[in-house]
């Protein structure tokens, strides 16, 4: 019952600052254009289902390749302070 109200709280409190939000004409403007962006994109991809399936995963590829180069750099950065600190500790026994 409470994640229930909270939930729908939420949701209440979302719509009504975003219908608050768009009586300024900027944002109504801004809005406006972001929703017809969106809509063109969507139908793109609608007619090109192919492409975008193809263009989705090059994508995930390319971020799978970056975080895969900077998890081995966060390893490495890792490895390095476990070295500086060995040989620390090591200095402090002898």
């Amino acid at each position: 019952m409470g994640r229930r109200r909270l939930l729908a709280s939420i949701a209440i409190g979302a719509a009504v600052g975003g219908l608050t939000a768009l009586f300024d004409r900027d944002t109504r403007i801004y809005t406006k254009d972001k929703l017809k962006t969106m809509t063109t994109q969507t139908s793109y991809c609608l007619r090109h289902p192919s492409e975008t399936v193809h263009n989705a995963r090059v994508v995930f590829e390319q971020f799978n390749k970056t975080f895969t180069y900077q998890v081995e750099n966060a390893v490495n950065a890792l490895e390095q302070v476990e070295n500086t600190l060995d040989q620390v500790t090591k200095k402090r026994i002898e």
